[in-house]
């Protein structure tokens, strides 16, 4: 059970922190660095919010067995940094929380765009970030659907993933879907392990919630 707990928490943590840093920083660079073609740029981030993952799993599992991220850590984290929606949150953040003549204040006292990010837009958008860290680490935490379609390791499988598989192989039982000699062959945890891990696995977000919920925009 340890190792299940392990690998939910550093998932978590690898893709919610990646997902606020790469999220921050593009917000912050469509909204306040006027590239060429930057609301271009906004407009596709918009209308992929509109397109579900199912719709591309074909797609990405053969770009995992090309890129041979099938069954490690890096196919339950690294994909989640593409995630448009903090981004999206965090764009509107800063174009009401910080003005642009306070960037352009910053800009002609000699501060570059990576400085103006580093010391203006972080400390003024600590509460976007913990709104949308918390949104994306339930998100993450709670995710059991990627471990089913691209992890086959049972030493990688999320807490939520071992959850469903032993509640899926009970219903299975139950259900008569599985023969009477086949189910006898499934070795099911006792209800006190199922208990604990049901506990286990929303008492985190239960605790974190009321300390957390100050902070949200």
């Amino acid at each position: 059970l340890s190792r299940y707990i392990f690998n939910t928490i550093y998932i978590s943590l690898g893709a919610t922190v990646g997902c606020l840093i790469i999220g921050s920083m593009a917000a912050y660079a469509i909204s306040k660095v006027r590239f060429p073609g930057f609301n271009v740029v906004f407009q596709l981030i918009v209308y992929s919010l509109m397109i579900s993952s199912t719709v591309t799993g074909i797609a990405h599992f053969l770009v995992f067995v090309a890129l041979k991220w099938l069954n490690t850590y890096t196919i339950s984290i690294v994909p989640m940094w593409a995630s448009t929606l903090g981004l999206y949150l965090m764009k509107n953040f800063i174009d009401d929380g910080i003005s642009d003549e306070m960037v352009e204040a910053a800009r002609i006292d000699g501060a570059g765009w990576f400085s103006i990010y580093w010391k203006i837009t972080l400390p003024l958008s600590k509460t976007a970030l913990l709104t949308v860290g918390l949104m994306y680490a339930l998100q993450f935490w709670n995710d059991w659907w990627n471990a089913l379609m691209f992890v086959r390791e049972k030493d990688l499988w999320p807490l939520q993933y071992y959850l469903y598989n032993i509640l899926s192989n009970v219903n299975a039982i139950s259900s008569g879907r599985i023969p009477a000699g086949a189910a006898a062959n499934i070795k099911l945890p006792s209800e006190t392990v199922k208990m604990a891990v049901t506990i286990i696995t929303i008492g985190p977000i239960l605790f974190a919630y009321p300390f957390i919920q100050k902070y949200f925009v």
